[in-house]
């Protein structure tokens, strides 16, 4: 059985996908098994995420685009999508942090304008982000590390939404920096998330806990 904690973090990540698609136009269905676009999803995220472990893979594989480029977040690492083509492209781990003591933190801005989102998003690397719908929408919030010269150091997303506020996109040059400023300024309540072992550490750091298992699945060009 799936840790409570992971599958709120799930839905509150089907809940950022869903708002990153909605900017770039495109509509997702929810139901109790999964979220879903028909059409492919804006670069770096999934066409699916699965929101309980019995989802089925061919069930899932109907609601999207499987071909060429069709992206899975198999949320607890229960799908098998191999025969259908797919690879895992990345395996990580859902994070959750309780409400508590707040460490102390470097500040972190929020980006309130397109020419601002622009920049912090090249600096990201993430070109799905450079909308300015994002901006627009009260359940998310894109925080800014800045350097001495205003250049963009690090940064972050804090999304609410699947009943929970979830921290992604962290970024920069010291990790560290980023998950103390987010926490400050929002560790008042519980956070989710996810993260890759090898990024794991700095949220561990700042009080967040592993509460499962997921993988995200490619099916590659051909």
């Amino acid at each position: 059985m799936a840790h409570a904690e992971a599958v709120t973090a799930a839905r509150n990540n089907a809940a950022w996908c869903d708002a990153v698609c909605r900017a770039h136009g495109t509509t997702g269905v929810c139901d109790a098994d999964a979220w879903s676009v028909p059409r492919r999803s804006p670069p770096w995220y999934p066409d699916a995420v699965t929101l309980r472990p019995e989802a089925t893979a061919a069930a899932l594989l109907r609601r999207v685009d499987a071909g060429s480029g069709a992206a899975v977040k198999d949320s607890f690492a229960a799908l098998d999508l191999a025969p259908y083509g797919f690879r895992v492209f990345v395996a990580g781990r859902w994070i959750h942090r309780p409400a508590g003591d707040v460490p102390a933190g470097p500040p972190l801005t929020p980006v309130t304008t397109a020419s601002a989102l622009a920049v912090w998003a090249d600096a990201h690397g993430g070109a799905a982000l450079r909308h300015p719908a994002l901006l627009a929408d009260p359940s998310v919030t894109v925080l800014a590390a800045y350097g001495p010269a205003g250049t963009v150091t690090g940064g972050a997303v804090v999304s609410a939404g699947g009943g929970a506020v979830g921290v992604s996109n962290v970024f920069g040059t010291d990790p560290a920096v980023v998950w103390h400023g987010v926490c400050a300024r929002f560790g008042t309540g519980p956070l989710v998330g996810w993260e890759t072992d090898d990024d794991l550490s700095p949220a561990l750091d700042v009080g967040f806990r592993p509460v499962g298992p997921l993988r995200v699945w490619l099916r590659p060009g051909t």
